[in-house]
């Protein structure tokens, strides 16, 4: 098989022309801290958590959402002069705005997910892409702990030629060995043995990798979307969660600068929806993982110098276009002005 190794140094500050080191956290610690700064700066009597959206209707004076809050078994409605939806890729909101939309949209591959504690890879800053798009290996540590080893996030992905889900993704689905490890089984480096590594997980859950077609809008009077409502996409170049942040930023800066909620969210529409349906279908194109697919092209059965197959400007290239189009180049980055500070 080919291998495609490429250093980026990403994590020391200023490395790779950027002012800013790349930090990976565990998913529930980020939520864990985001949830305590939101209690802290609006109190923790304004956030309602087990209510699941059923509905949303507008009305002269606003918006009213219904929920059903499942752990007292009573449904509930919320008045109020606006709203945002940010409930996710099976969003009701959205459907408000694109009924009959259906199920996302699988391209066939299905992504195995878990953690492991592990002693550091390589220099334990370094996140690990192996393979190409048809079958790739991804880790990187979330925590250093306290023996000196480091937790890690992995991802074990396959391409199957499959493109109708038999029933619908959930993230809490556990995955099985059997379904996936073989495929991995010689995947073996002086400094990884892919298969051991999956091997001591005390568990994966498995998620096919879906999206859906950019919207012609996001915004219905005063009601938008935001995240994953908004503009699912691949799981490519972490932009799932990065994006729905930059949504987040930039609201906020047309809230504060618009009086009137509909007024914001059309300029908050207008800034961010056709950037995020540009990263929607770049990811299609494999955005930043096409170098790995170049290189599985050039030389199936393998190389001995990766420079006699795809050269470093190629990489940067390719790399540099798709930050552009998430909004990751570094000529961008060098502004110093927040989006929160901005003018919109």
């Amino acid at each position: 098989r080919s291998w495609c190794r490429h250093r980026t140094a990403r994590r020391r500050s200023c490395a790779a022309g950027y002012g800013w080191p790349q930090l990976s956290i565990h998913r529930g610690a980020l939520q864990t801290t985001l949830l305590a700064a939101v209690e802290e700066r609006i109190g923790a009597g304004r956030v309602h958590t087990g209510h699941h959206l059923v509905a949303i209707s507008q009305k002269q004076s606003g918006v009213t959402a219904t929920f059903d809050d499942r752990r007292a078994g009573t449904r509930l409605r919320f008045d109020s002069h606006a709203a945002i939806g940010a409930d996710g890729i099976h969003s009701v909101v959205r459907q408000t705005i694109r009924p009959n939309e259906g199920p996302p949209m699988w391209n066939g591959a299905l992504l195995w997910r878990g953690i492991v504690d592990h002693a550091p890879l390589i220099d334990g800053r370094t996140m690990v892409w192996a393979g190409h798009p048809g079958q790739k290996f991804i880790s990187y540590p979330i925590l250093d702990l306290a023996d000196g080893n480091q937790r890690c996030n992995f991802i074990a992905e396959l391409r199957t030629s499959g493109t109708t889900l038999a029933e619908r993704e959930d993230w809490n689905r556990p995955g099985l060995l059997d379904d996936y490890l073989p495929a991995f089984a010689g995947w073996t480096f002086s400094w990884l043995d892919v298969a051991a590594f999956i091997r001591s997980a005390p568990g994966t859950f498995v998620f096919p990798m879906v999206d859906r077609d950019p919207l012609e809008r996001w915004s219905e009077g005063p009601v938008t979307l935001l995240g994953d409502a908004a503009h699912p996409m691949y799981p490519i170049g972490s932009n799932g969660a990065s994006q729905a942040i930059l949504d987040a930023r930039v609201l906020s800066a047309c809230v504060r600068d618009y009086a009137d909620a509909v007024e914001a969210f059309e300029r908050y529409e207008a800034v961010r929806r056709p950037a995020t349906s540009a990263i929607v279908v770049a990811n299609r194109a494999l955005g930043p993982e096409l170098p790995m697919q170049l290189v599985e092209e050039r030389a199936p059965d393998g190389f001995s110098d990766i420079a006699d197959v795809i050269s470093p400007d190629e990489i940067a290239s390719v790399t540099e276009a798709y930050r552009r189009t998430a909004g990751f180049a570094l000529a961008a980055l060098a502004d110093p002005t927040s989006l929160g500070d901005r003018r919109y």
